[in-house]
């Protein structure tokens, strides 16, 4: 059903057309939208009009209208004026809010077709099927994005989303709980993933969300046919919870960038925590003070460049050396060996999931 404030906003637009006077009851006689300043026909003769056979009846110097939703009666227009003039544009409007009922109708049916889709509730044969009937491109390159946020303004209303995207008739905005907005976005043949950034980028900034980490907008691979749009889905919802845990300070967050993160994300807890004990004897690798562990870190973003790390540290070659030997004894890892700095970043990425995971069971 169309909402009240979009009735008003439709009767408004048509009074400025015509210089007429409308009204929109429901099937109990009671006003729902309206341009009159004062209450023109009651409950009762607006009711005993619906009871009639008459599709349209003059009652008191105004002229009122049945208005159908697939042979189901929905609203009572009423106009101003019993003149043929009168009557005509009586008919247009009516026919402009049929209109909008099956529009608004398409709408929630494509809007809830996409949600099982999303979520895999559909078999191969419904979602051609369905597609078809809804006027679906079924082989079009599409992804999907996640937004998610925790700032308190309407960041992400569903309205603001479409304006963005330039309401294509491709693109589709949902939301499928309380907390994400899901975009299904359509690619042009020649779109790839930096197509794909620029887009998460431009949502971002055309909706004003401030950069506080808090904020997040993932998305998946693209895919090439309909049935593959929730495989994209599931996708961007693993970007979105392993770009927390090792990309907190990302905004944008591309699956195809997860790397070795996206491994660790699916690893069970037991077999992690088995893995930190062979490899620190039961130490966890983050209990080093925040000096040993800026070394480690800085270490490893040059790639193992000992004169690069130190330069950027500010400290002297054999300082750095120095701290690098006082790892290897403790640990029993020399992080200047390939080897033995994948270890430790790995380890360093599977304590941090495991805390991440610990934070969810409360």
């Amino acid at each position: 059903m169309i909402s009240n404030q979009v009735l008003q906003n439709t009767l408004d637009g048509l009074k400025n057309i015509s210089r007429t006077e409308f009204c929109v009851t429901d099937t109990e006689g009671k006003a729902l939208a309206t341009t009159f300043a004062d209450t023109v026909c009651s409950e009762d003769e607006v009711v005993d009009f619906i009871n009639s056979q008459a599709d349209s009846q003059i009652i008191k110097g105004y002229q009122l209208f049945k208005i159908y939703d697939d042979h189901q009666l929905e609203y009572v227009l009423i106009v101003d004026g019993d003149s043929q003039d009168v009557f005509m544009v009586g008919k247009l409007v009516v026919f402009q809010i049929q209109n909008l009922l099956v529009a608004y109708k398409e709408r929630f049916n494509k809007d809830n077709f996409i949600k099982n889709l999303l979520l895999d509730n559909l078999l191969l044969v419904d979602i051609y099927n369905r597609a078809k009937k809804l006027h679906i491109d079924i082989d079009v390159r599409r992804v999907v994005f996640i937004l998610e946020s925790n700032q308190d303004k309407e960041y992400g209303s569903l309205e603001g989303i479409k304006n963005v995207l330039g309401g294509k008739n491709g693109d589709f905005v949902t939301a499928v709980d309380e907390k994400s907005i899901i975009i299904v976005k359509e690619l042009s043949p020649t779109d790839g993933y930096d197509e794909a950034d620029k887009v998460a980028n431009t949502i971002l900034t055309a909706l004003g969300i401030e950069k506080d980490g808090k904020t997040h907008i993932a998305y998946g691979t693209i895919v090439k046919e309909l049935k593959e749009v929730s495989r994209s889905y599931k996708e961007a919802r693993m970007a979105l919870d392993v770009g927390k845990i090792f990309f907190g300070d990302k905004e944008v967050i591309a699956y195809s960038s997860l790397g070795i993160g996206r491994l660790i994300y699916q690893l069970p807890i037991p077999l992690c925590k088995m893995f930190i004990k062979e490899i620190f004897d039961g130490k966890s690798p983050d209990d080093f003070d925040e000096e040993t562990l800026t070394t480690i870190n800085k270490f490893f973003e040059n790639s193992l460049n000992v004169s690069e790390t130190s330069r950027q540290l500010y400290i002297h070659r054999n300082t750095l050396v120095y701290r690098l030997d006082k790892l290897q004894k403790s640990t029993g890892l020399d992080l200047r060996v390939f080897e033995d700095a994948i270890t430790f970043k790995i380890a360093l990425m599977v304590v941090r999931y495991m805390k991440y995971m610990e934070t969810l069971d409360y």
